[in-house]
């Protein structure tokens, strides 16, 4: 009896812990899980400004003229008349050769001419002494006739005598060479002493205007085609005058602005490029014929550009360009943007976006389509340094 009432007992006593341990476990009442906070980013309200479309392109210096200066009669070099390197004025003596030959000629050439004037002024006193005989009968017509047809012919061969002088004395001027523009003249190829040759294929010297300078830059002909889609769009308009920027080879920006003079209207076949000239001033002459520069060129005018951080956009796997955008609910939208081309640290959008939408530029990683946000617009100095990057171009 006493081993079923123990038993009994152990019973009772674990049955009643059980309905202890059960009635504590009622009588609490589980916590509520806490609200989820909404996700903080950064924003940037778009604005619609007037850009000015620059594109920076690659190009070459070269001279504004050059001329490469040659011999025009043959003999020997006594003297070069001029310090290379220096600066020399159009129709400065550059070279001096041996003309005693030349002389000779224009010697002979004026004596021929003598002779001819002496025989034009007999042909005049017998053509006017053989009119007055005629007159009275004591020629015949035939001798006058003779006599003014000699007469003529005095005053052609006159005329050939002067023309032959004259070739003769240009000749002879031919033996001193003359610089034919100005401008720094290069390293001579020749020496006092040296023979040359009438038109020889090696340049004696070589003369180049290095103020003002041109800058030939190539521009690819498909951005060509694309400018003129948006002007005919009436995306872009055209501005006149718009200044070029040239950039040294390290990168520093070049003291004087240039102007365009001209676009080439053949497109090269092996690169499908043009070239754009540009006119730039050179006083200093700092820039030199073939070195290699860079040129902001202007292509015109956007009045309602829509710019947003290159950092708000992102890229799908199908390489879609797609930002995400905070509504007026604070809710989040996707949207799937066309961009133009990198202007600075933004992107020029085409299509997407307008003024007025704030589009997230900080904390787009913690953030899905459809979820509320707490949107904080960017800080002023921000906004500013995207602003001034704006204005620069895009490189190509």
């Amino acid at each position: 009896m006493s081993t079923k009432n123990s038993r009994a007992t152990g019973r009772g006593i674990l049955a009643l812990a059980l309905a202890s341990l059960f009635l504590a476990g009622c009588g609490k009442t589980e916590a509520p899980a806490p609200s989820q906070a909404a996700p903080a980013v950064t924003v940037v309200t778009l604005q619609a400004q007037e850009l000015t479309l620059t594109r920076e392109l690659s190009g070459r210096v070269t001279p504004s003229l050059i001329a490469e200066v040659r011999p025009q009669v043959g003999g020997i070099v006594t003297k070069r008349l001029f310090v290379e390197g220096e600066m020399v004025k159009a129709g400065q003596p550059l070279y001096q050769l041996s003309d005693p030959l030349y002389e000779a000629d224009v010697a002979s050439a004026s004596a021929a001419l003598g002779r001819a004037r002496a025989t034009l002024r007999q042909a005049e006193l017998n053509a006017r002494r053989s009119a007055e005989l005629v007159e009275i009968d004591a020629v015949s017509r035939q001798d006058n006739e003779n006599a003014q047809a000699a007469l003529a012919q005095a005053k052609a061969d006159v005329g050939v005598a002067q023309a032959a002088l004259q070739r003769s004395r240009v000749t002879l001027s031919y033996a001193r060479i003359d610089a034919p523009i100005g401008g720094h003249v290069g390293k001579s190829t020749v020496t006092a002493g040296a023979l040359v040759t009438a038109s020889q294929p090696a340049p004696l010297t070589v003369v180049q205007r290095l103020d003002p300078l041109y800058v030939d830059v190539t521009q690819s002909s498909s951005e060509l085609l694309q400018l003129r889609q948006e002007m005919s769009a009436g995306k872009v308009t055209t501005a006149d005058n718009l200044p070029i920027q040239i950039l040294l080879e390290d990168g520093t920006p070049y003291a004087h602005k240039g102007k365009l003079a001209f676009a080439d209207v053949t497109v090269d076949q092996t690169t499908g490029s043009y070239t754009v000239r540009a006119v730039v001033p050179n006083p200093e002459g700092l820039l030199l014929p073939g070195m290699f520069v860079r040129a902001k060129l202007g292509d015109g005018v956007r009045p309602d550009a829509i710019l947003v951080p290159q950092q708000g956009v992102a890229r799908d796997p199908r390489g879609n360009a797609t930002v995400m955008v905070v509504n007026k609910a604070g809710k989040v939208e996707a949207r799937q943007v066309v961009v133009n081309r990198a202007v600075g640290n933004q992107w020029l959008v085409d299509q997407g976006l307008m003024a007025g939408d704030r589009v997230v530029i900080e904390g787009a990683q913690k953030i899905k389509p459809g979820i509320s946000v707490t949107a904080t617009e960017a800080k002023p100095a921000a906004q500013a340094a995207s602003t001034a990057a704006a204005q620069l171009p895009a490189k190509s």
